[in-house]
């Protein structure tokens, strides 16, 4: 048997605010962008910032965390594992590569309050009630 990983650490920025939602059964869903930057020099000397974007989906006490304490432009450093679906719509077939988050760190809220009500909290695997 050949090992293998699936493993996605992220530091970014969240694009826009989380959709959460509750499953048919009663687990918390949350969907949101992250957005990563690169930074570097081009041939003239002059810097350059390259973003890319990735989709995430978080689910259980994640997905709570997520819920209650970001919003757009929150700071994050997240821990998943990649994954893509597939759909067929109107006879075309469609994927969506997605990072599922199994840790997430706070690293700043986005207005005060919400880092002082939850700074830094960790969320792992054992959290997650499946």
């Amino acid at each position: 048997m050949s090992k293998s990983i699936n493993s996605v650490a992220l530091l970014g920025n969240v694009g826009r605010n989380p959709e959460t939602k509750t499953l048919p059964s009663g687990t918390v869903a949350s969907t949101f962008s992250l957005a990563t930057t690169e930074r570097y020099k081009d041939k003239d000397g002059e810097w350059q910032d390259v973003s890319e974007w990735h989709n995430i989906v978080s689910y259980g006490k994640v997905a709570e965390v997520i819920r209650d304490y970001v919003s757009k432009g929150s700071k994050l450093y997240l821990q998943g594992r990649l994954t893509t679906r597939s759909w067929e719509k109107d006879g075309q077939k469609h994927y969506r590569t997605e990072v599922v988050v199994n840790e997430i760190v706070l690293l700043d809220g986005k207005g005060e309050k919400k880092q002082t009500q939850a700074p830094q909290e960790t969320v792992s695997d054992d959290d997650i009630p499946w």
